[in-house]
């Protein structure tokens, strides 16, 4: 089976639209939609467009609102924990029923790409593991390294924090087309790696979990600013330009060449 793009900007004869999915300051998100703007300034018409912002948070942690408000964009939030606690849940989809609770969650924004018809959503720092299909995520870790049985070694929500605490001398941010895993999807891009210093020996850090913590927390934020603000919209970019696909074991492709573990920025 010929490996099919996952958004044919030819075949749409229009931008991709885009649903930009957050939960806190939305940082990939305000990067998401300068780089719509500073496309249509440079050649007059983006290749996407962010068309609706959501979030599934309603309180004051989510900044999403703020920045709809700012680009003009619509906005909806429908917050997952009163979700959960309103039905005495626990917020996991790691069992039936958890994956159950998630399903019900997703018909409000299932709902929303539908009307907005959406090609595509953009997991711009979304804390919510989701059901719906055709997305694309940004995570803190480099992705294509493995454990001795091939799964993904740094995955979850302590990547960072794991992979210093390993001994990695680098660390790089990853995009990838979802699946139903947690960050087991398809890998589309890699960004440039980010160094680790470390103000002691890693022993001793290791010795002192809050100070590690500490280190770990330096490091994902110079990892955001080199790695998630750079690739995720790119990413984004590169999807709505026809270069990324998927052949039917779900191996990917860039501008019709194999790319098994995803391209690596230098």
């Amino acid at each position: 089976m010929d490996p099919i793009p996952l958004f044919d900007p030819v075949k749409a004869g229009r931008p991709m639209r885009v649903a930009a999915f957050m939960s806190g300051s939305g940082t990939n998100i305000v990067k998401l939609v300068e780089l719509e703007k500073n496309l249509g300034e440079k050649e007059g018409t983006s290749p996407f467009e962010v068309v609706f912002i959501f979030s599934d948070r309603s309180d004051g942690g989510s900044r999403g609102e703020a920045i709809a408000l700012e680009h003009g964009l619509p906005y909806a939030s429908y917050d997952i924990r009163a979700f959960h606690r309103l039905r005495g849940l626990r917020r996991t989809a790691a069992t039936p029923e958890g994956l159950a609770a998630r399903k019900a969650f997703d018909r409000v924004p299932a709902l929303l790409t539908g009307a907005f018809e959406i090609d595509v959503i953009a997991l711009g720092g979304y804390m919510s593991y989701t059901t719906l299909q055709g997305c694309v995520n940004v995570h803190p870790a480099d992705l294509s390294i493995k454990n001795p049985d091939g799964s993904r070694r740094y995955v979850g929500d302590h990547a960072v924090l794991d992979a210093i605490a390993a001994g990695e001398t680098e660390l790089r941010s990853s995009t990838l087309w979802t699946d139903r895993g947690v960050d087991t999807g398809p890998l589309l891009l890699l960004s440039a790696p980010v160094p680790v210093r470390l103000p002691d020996d890693l022993d001793a850090l290791k010795a002192d979990p809050e100070r590690l913590a500490q280190v770990a927390d330096e490091h994902q934020e110079r990892l955001k600013e080199i790695g998630d603000w750079k690739i995720f919209p790119l990413t984004v970019e590169m999807i709505a330009r026809g270069r990324f696909a998927l052949d039917g074991e779900n191996r990917v492709y860039l501008d019709g060449a194999p790319a098994p573990e995803g391209y690596r920025l230098t």
